[in-house]
């Protein structure tokens, strides 16, 4: 199978150049994706180009990752309904910084292969190019009718708000990347969003009339949810790959938390197992719906893939502590990070320490530290066994509440009923 049989049935295909699929088959082909440095970090909506040049690379061509210091100054039109915030120039390089770290961790840069992959910064072509050189040697080529004939910029221009000089300009400076990678990288090929096949045919027309070559493009599709839900928003805004921004442990519940219609959909675009191991997953998962086969098989191997196997392995351990049946030893096996990790989210209360020096019964801890509205309807519930204090059931109302038990000396879980729980903070 090759790279677009392969992307094809993955559903990682949308739009491709005639040409282009020729092309790979003949020679190792050196291609690049685009990523816009809006953040200090990239989210899982980047995953897909990022997996893209992940196969193209493992096929045998050379990927490279264009890092936009330049055209993040300008802001991509693409399908937005207003114009971006500029960014200054401080953070502009501490998100450039971001993404590129993010990028190693999953290309192969070895200088030693052929096809290592590369990164660039379009900032270091643009800083030189005067205006005046750049209509002059660029703007010519392409007139204002093809420009406009654009959907991304015709949508623009009919909407309420419009399109300033600078949008518009943005496929002109977005082609003369894939002209200049071209002339500089021998680079063939540019991939992305289906959103951006406008900017990407631009190139391939810039090539073709200031060089004379052939350039190749495909894009895949933007990425839905079942439900109608934007893909990688979550209530709380958007999962990131960086780990302080979106920890390891929600990470994986975004994926463990997908539908089966999205499952089944995700599987293919968003790790790496071959065609007979997810058409065996699909049956096992339709088979016993309710074991989330699918679900727990994606949530490993990308969160594996993004966070490596040990956040993964803490991954499961955190989700068998409020979900499953994990016990005291485990709780207390976490740090304090991970501890706050896996209880982001949890009503959190705050109790005075020196009220467990000595110790303090059960029933005065639950309603004291607000857990329980009243003394009566705490110990009612201890009375029943709905009540644990770090995974041990409370057996009676005479059990006291102590130092020797806080986690990390700071923190007890305390929970009532089968999925209620909260944290305790000592203060």
């Amino acid at each position: 199978m090759n790279l677009i049989e392969e992307l094809r049935w993955r559903g990682m295909l949308q739009d491709i150049m005639p040409g282009t699929e020729e092309q790979l088959n003949k020679e190792m082909t050196s291609a690049y994706i685009g990523f816009d440095p809006t953040a200090d970090s990239l989210h899982i909506g980047s995953l897909v180009p990022i997996l893209l040049l992940v196969h193209l690379q493992r096929a045998g061509h050379k990927p490279f990752a264009l890092v936009g210091g330049a055209t993040g100054m300008v802001g991509d039109p693409s399908f937005k309904s207003e114009e971006r915030k500029m960014l200054d120039e401080a953070t502009l390089q501490a998100n450039l910084r971001g993404i590129r770290g993010q990028l190693e961790k999953y290309l192969d840069f070895d200088p030693a292969k052929p096809n290592a992959a590369g990164i660039v910064n379009n900032y270091d072509w643009f800083k030189d190019i005067s205006f005046l050189d750049f209509i002059r040697d660029v703007g010519k080529h392409i007139t204002v009718n093809y420009m406009m004939a654009k959907d991304s910029v015709r949508k623009r221009i009919e909407g309420d708000s419009g399109i300033s000089f600078t949008e518009f300009t943005y496929q002109l400076i977005q082609g003369y990347d894939f002209y200049w990678l071209y002339q500089n990288k021998n680079c063939k090929l540019q991939m992305g969003g289906s959103d951006q096949w406008g900017n990407i045919t631009t190139g391939t027309e810039l090539i073709r009339r200031m060089a004379g070559g052939d350039a190749f493009a495909f894009t895949c599709p933007l990425l839905t949810k079942a439900d109608g839900g934007k893909f990688g928003k979550t209530e709380r805004g958007n999962v990131w790959l960086d780990p302080k921004r979106t920890s390891p442990y929600q990470f994986y519940q975004f994926w463990l938390n997908a539908s089966d219609e999205d499952a089944k959909k995700w599987i293919r675009i968003f790790t790496f197992l071959g065609k007979d191991e997810i058409a065996q997953l699909v049956a096992d998962h339709e088979a016993a719906p309710h074991q989330r086969t699918l679900q727990k098989k994606l949530a490993e191997e990308i969160t594996t893939f993004v966070h490596g196997r040990e956040e993964y392995d803490f991954a499961i351990k955190a989700s068998e502590i409020l979900f499953g049946n994990a016990t005291t030893e485990v709780l207390q096996s976490l740090n304090e990070d991970q501890l706050l990790q896996v209880m982001e989210g949890v009503p959190a209360h705050d109790f005075p320490h020196e009220k467990l020096q000595s110790g303090i019964d059960i029933v005065s801890f639950l309603a004291e530290s607000g857990i329980f509205p009243s003394k009566g309807e705490a110990r009612k519930t201890v009375q029943s066994g709905g009540v644990a204090i770090n995974k041990s059931k409370v057996e009676g109302i005479e059990t006291m509440v102590t130092a020797e038990q806080l986690l990390n000396n700071k923190y007890l879980l305390i929970q009532k009923g089968k999925k209620n729980y909260f944290l305790v903070k000592t203060v």
